[in-house]
């Protein structure tokens, strides 16, 4: 089946097919004639598997060629990562008509967005709180939007956004042509549907015998020791075949912390996470998907929001909170039906979160495989060339310089030989310091040099020349006069 049977615009399939997207998936495939003609739609289906152009194709088809100017037609989405990229897919669909889309995002400045709604985009795709701020502040006006759509419906519930979507369904027509994704449907979204859809058909675009795991993804549960993460990561990035990788961690900090590690060892990588700028994040974003960096440190504010088709390896660096998320993490993985890896790192406090996850997914494996970056079925189960180790370039020398003759060594208290420092203190009786065997109580003067080896009081230089002790520049004495240091 081709978008051209799908009754979807030879523009449209042209701008599709210059990027090789030639076949609908299955989602699309069932959505698609539906959502042309104008019926609600509630749809599910697992993550990566073509819901943007699901929803996408009708609405900008249902336009027009040139729609007429003013925000015709709404998205909204969770996250700043997935409002750029239904952004991206929508601007690529919609390249041959005179259709604009803008993103309305927090993180980035408003002048450019205002611009954009002023000079008539007609597709908003936006996540709830900067669509609200603007709405607040009138510069985004949804009273003549014909299309709604709401994208990660179930992420939009776990992130506290369902009294935002309620407010923005308020703002728009009543008789607008709204559709509903979803890869899970709790209760709340549900009531959500049933409050502002009319008749919706839910449509599940996967098989009633497959299980909530896909097929295409091979997931590895490990026992691993904190300490020896890092190692074990290193090993996985080595293995053959290994394409982009998403490695994810639970805090901010842990990813800042490994994408240097990573980086030091020899690896490409670059972080997506919340201490991150917005403009950092989408340049991070933007050389993953160019394949500049092949590695992605990302915290879970970012998993909605990766879509890229040749990521072979997932890696959950922590155990994700809940099976949902889970799914989310993995599902970054085998996406347009490619195959892919999960390996997910479970620690010794965790096993209780691992149980959780194992019951609610089926996966058969209570107990993780205790493995560590030396382990022999580490390197079979994941196909890493034996002898690889944890690192790619050798750590850079230190390089060490001794301490020139006659002064201290750096960050200690100690001469650098004794012969040396009884030179100096012969020296020091010259040149005013208290002589060899003078009374305890008798102290140099306050303006000469003392007599520790090497060291001056902050107002002489000293110079040297490779063989002989130091030598110093004539001083002033308290009284004027000049002191010559002994030959």
């Amino acid at each position: 089946m081709t978008f051209s049977e799908l009754n979807i615009d030879q523009d449209m399939v042209d701008a599709l097919a210059a990027k090789g997207i030639i076949e609908p998936f299955p989602i699309q495939a069932q959505t698609i004639p539906l959502a042309l003609d104008g019926q609600d739609i509630i749809g599910q289906a697992k993550t990566g598997t073509g819901k943007t152009f699901g929803f996408g194709l009708p609405i900008i088809q249902r336009l027009g060629l040139h729609p007429e100017p003013g925000v015709q037609a709404l998205v909204v989405v969770p996250t700043r990562e997935l409002c750029v990229q239904v952004f991206e897919d929508l601007s690529q669909a919609a390249a041959n008509r005179d259709t604009d889309v803008v993103a309305i995002y927090g993180g980035k400045a408003y002048e450019g967005q205002i611009a954009q709604l002023k000079s008539g985009a007609q597709i908003v795709v936006g996540t709830p709180g900067r669509l609200l701020d603007l709405a607040g502040q009138r510069l985004l006006n949804l009273g003549n939007v014909r299309e709604m759509v709401l994208d990660e419906a179930d992420k939009m519930l776990d992130l506290g956004f369902l009294a935002d979507i309620e407010k923005l369904f308020a703002q728009t027509p009543a008789t607008r042509h709204t559709m509903l994704f979803s890869a899970t449907m709790p209760g709340p979204i549900v009531a959500l549907a049933r409050r502002f859809m009319t008749r919706p058909i839910h449509i599940r675009a996967t098989d009633p015998d497959e299980g909530q795991i896909q097929a295409n993804i091979k997931h590895l549960i490990y026992r691993a020791h904190s300490l020896d993460k890092d190692e074990v990561v290193a090993r996985i990035l080595q293995a053959e075949g290994r394409g982009k990788t998403v490695v994810f961690t639970r805090t901010k900090r842990a990813a800042a912390k490994l994408v240097e590690e990573l980086n030091d060892r020899g690896f490409n990588a670059a972080a997506v996470h919340g201490d991150l700028n917005q403009e950092q994040r989408e340049r991070a974003m933007a050389a993953f998907k160019a394949g500049k960096k092949d590695i992605l440190i990302a915290t879970d504010v970012a998993a909605r929001g990766i879509d890229v088709e040749d990521v072979t390896h997932v890696i959950n660096h922590t155990i994700p909170d809940d099976e949902k998320t889970y799914l989310h993490r993995a599902g970054r993985t085998g996406r347009a039906g490619k195959t892919g890896i999960a390996v997910t790192f479970v620690d010794w406090e965790d096993l209780h979160k691992w149980a959780l996850i194992n019951r609610a997914l089926e996966f058969g494996q209570p107990e993780p495989t205790e493995t560590y970056s030396s382990s022999p079925h580490l390197f079979s189960d994941l196909d890493i060339p034996t002898g690889s180790k944890g690192r790619l370039k050798p750590t850079p020398a230190v390089k060490t310089e001794s301490a020139p003759r006659g002064t201290r060594s750096e960050g200690s208290g100690s001469r650098s030989g004794s012969s040396e420092g009884d030179r100096n203190r012969n020296r020091s009786r010259t040149r005013g310091g208290r002589p060899a065997g003078s009374p305890a109580g008798e102290t140099a003067p306050s303006g000469d040099v003392s007599q520790a080896a090497g060291t001056h009081d902050g107002g002489g230089t000293e110079h040297h020349d490779g063989n002989s002790a130091p030598r110093r520049r004539r001083r002033r004495s308290r009284g004027g006069a000049p002191t010559t240091p002994a030959s």
